[in-house]
């Protein structure tokens, strides 16, 4: 009753004033509410109205799969503080949609898109919603996601699950959105939020940041806990910040990043990171910086050749040392392994997220999970089944030899023989590729398709990748990543800044019924 009539106090004492969120940097938003100018009720409700004009009508992208009944009563709460003279940081009252797998403690639900899930109560919230609620941020919703992040079963459609049906791409609505932050990705692209949080275990932010033009940070493996969202593979999980643009990112990352008793893999983090990622991004971080281009292979459509010609002399027009088209040895080479890793841990992984004390769901096991599809194949089925899961469900403890030496091999061809070996051999301070080829249609009947990737050798080895809109093909966006060694993130963001700045690659979707081929 509290929140309910501050919002009403709010709302009456303050002009429900237009408000310009298209394109928006947090910092703007931030200097807008410090001057006087917007409040975090205002702003909020913009978004409200934005997803319900282009989420659920207009060109109905479908990327928000909830809404959260208590954002504006948050957002009054931040106005309340502001005018008390208390600001949290620089996402006190920002409002921010979260990827569906990724526990709050509230009204709204945590599913991976899954009917199975409808109606689950959390034990608590996840580490990286808390840090936001202490942040000052304002949770507007959940995205969909691809159900169970994509990992259940073959000629999957990025972008869809049961509980949430297809997400779009803004720039061509008959092109996939990519997966698994799909919902992420289309609704920081159609200015739906300020920002966004999705998670990757294998090219589950980057890729899809690349197919709807924004930034998408994946973080070193450690650096943001992974308490509290429903897992793919230890190894390689991690949430991450989904932005218009690098400084956006920078912040975001700022505020997640963090030691967690709940998630051992936070031990590792260096002293020193949490404070270099607070710190404003220098400028012009590009110039002397030795930058080694890896042109795959990544199953690239060669008609990206000259538009990478052309983003290697924006590198170098911007000061970089580059050394193009430098060979990976351990490209090509993981066979079977990296999938006999995510298949052992899923299984670990979800049924101590099941088990979890306080959590309240008729599935307790996965094996409870492939029961329940069975029983509602109409729903859950329909368009690809669930071989990942039957796979996993035949796997036995992490113990087994099979998967400590699948474990071994993934770490010497992504570490030692992969990134590590390119990285030292060249002195280089990143790599960068071709995040992903340009979005492919969606098609229900076989699957969405590709057009290749370069995520793997950083999501198998646990290593910093973030990506940036660079160039577009017919109007489809195309990103560039940056990839690092462990705990290089804020030297990463820094580069990819400096790249950001000079490629001015963003561009805003129109939400086009196909791509404009000539």
């Amino acid at each position: 009753m509290k929140r309910l009539l501050l919002v009403f106090a709010v709302l009456f004492t303050s002009a429900r004033a237009e408000v310009k969120v298209e394109e928006a940097t947090i910092a703007g938003l931030q200097a807008e509410m410090t001057a006087g100018r917007l409040t975090a009720v205002q702003l909020t409700q913009a978004y409200l109205d934005r997803i319900a004009a282009l989420d659920r009508a207009g060109p109905k992208l479908n990327a928000v799969i909830e809404l959260n009944p208590d954002a504006l009563a948050i957002a009054a709460e931040r106005d309340a503080e502001r005018s008390a003279g208390r600001v949290r940081g620089p996402l006190h009252g920002i409002p921010v949609l979260l990827k569906d797998n990724i526990d709050t403690a509230d009204r709204m639900q945590t599913t991976a898109g899954s009917l199975a899930l409808v109606g689950q109560k959390v034990p608590r919230d996840a580490r990286v919603v808390t840090l936001l609620r202490e942040a000052g941020a304002v949770l507007l919703g959940k995205t969909n996601p691809t159900e169970w992040a994509n990992f259940r079963g073959s000629n999957s459609s990025s972008g869809w699950s049961a509980r949430g049906g297809q997400t779009k791409n803004p720039y061509a609505l008959d092109r996939n959105p990519s997966g698994s932050s799909s919902g992420s990705a289309v609704a920081v692209a159609a200015n739906l939020c300020a920002f966004a949080i999705g998670t990757e275990t294998n090219g589950s932010i980057v890729s899809p940041a690349s197919a709807n033009g924004i930034v998408g940070m994946k973080p070193t493996v450690g650096l943001v806990s992974r308490d509290g969202i429903i897992p793919i593979a230890a190894s390689q999980d991690t949430a991450g910040p989904m932005t218009r643009t690098v400084a956006d990112a920078a912040l975001v990352l700022a505020a997640l990043a963090g030691a967690d008793r709940r998630d051992a893999a936070t031990k590792a983090i260096p002293a020193e990171l949490p404070a270099a990622l607070a710190t404003p991004l220098p400028a012009n971080a590009l110039r002397g910086a030795r930058i080694g281009v890896v042109r795959g292979p990544f199953g690239l459509p060669a008609r990206l050749d000259p538009a990478f010609d052309k983003l290697i002399a924006t590198l170098r027009s911007a000061g970089a040392d580059v050394t193009d088209n430098m060979k990976v040895a351990s490209l090509g080479k993981f066979g079977s392994a990296t999938y006999d890793v995510l298949s052992y841990e899923f299984k670990d992984g979800l049924n101590k997220y099941l088990a979890e004390p306080g959590r309240v769901t008729p599935m307790k096991t996965l094996l409870d999970v492939i029961a329940f599809n069975e029983a509602h194949a109409a729903e859950e089925m329909a368009f690809f089944g669930q071989q990942d899961f039957l796979a996993a469900e035949k796997r036995g403890p992490l113990t087994e030899q099979a998967y400590l030496d699948a474990r071994a091999t993934c770490l010497r061809l992504a570490r030692t023989e992969g990134l590590d070996a390119t990285l030292d051999g060249g002195k280089f301070d990143a790599l960068v590729m071709i995040t992903r080829g340009p979005a492919t249609l969606t098609d229900h009947v076989v699957g969405e398709g590709s057009s290749g990737g370069s995520s793997t050798l950083a999501a198998v080895a646990g290593y910093p990748n973030i990506t940036v809109p660079a160039t577009d093909l017919f109007g489809l966006p195309i990103g560039l990543s940056f990839a690092g060694r462990a705990w290089s993130d804020a030297q990463l963001l820094a580069l990819a800044a400096d790249f950001e700045a000079h490629a001015k690659a963003r561009r805003a979707p129109e939400f086009l019924p196909t791509a404009r081929v000539p």
